[in-house]
């Protein structure tokens, strides 16, 4: 399973870092978007995936019994989702203004402040 999240993760990264690439605002914006999840992937792997309980100690016991889940890495991925979400909301508002005031979203042609 790792291996195909490995592959997985390797893709959105190189398909992020093209995007980014090109000369389009709303490609770039896309790649952000993927680089993104393949970070939050990440970070999920590397975790380790445990299939197991959840960690909460039982009433009847005082430790917890492995296999179970670490929750550190699931907070940290939903943090970056929800500070991701803003990021993106606030380039998309950006991208929406600079094509008011510009009338392109070519980025070689936002050069220019005469506009």
């Amino acid at each position: 399973m790792e291996t195909l999240l490995a592959l997985v993760i390797g893709g959105l990264y190189g398909a992020g870092l093209y995007l980014m690439m090109r000369r389009s605002m709303v490609k770039l914006i896309l790649g952000l978007v993927l680089l993104g999840h393949a970070a939050n992937l990440l970070i999920f792997t590397v975790s380790r995936l445990t299939r197991g309980q959840s960690p909460i100690v039982p009433p009847d016991q005082t430790t917890l019994v492995a296999p179970f889940a670490d929750p550190v890495p699931q907070a940290l991925v939903l943090t970056a989702i929800v500070i991701g979400f803003g990021v993106q909301a606030f380039a998309i508002v950006l991208l929406k203004r600079a094509h008011q005031v510009i009338g392109t979203d070519d980025l070689d042609q936002m050069n220019t402040t005469d506009t």
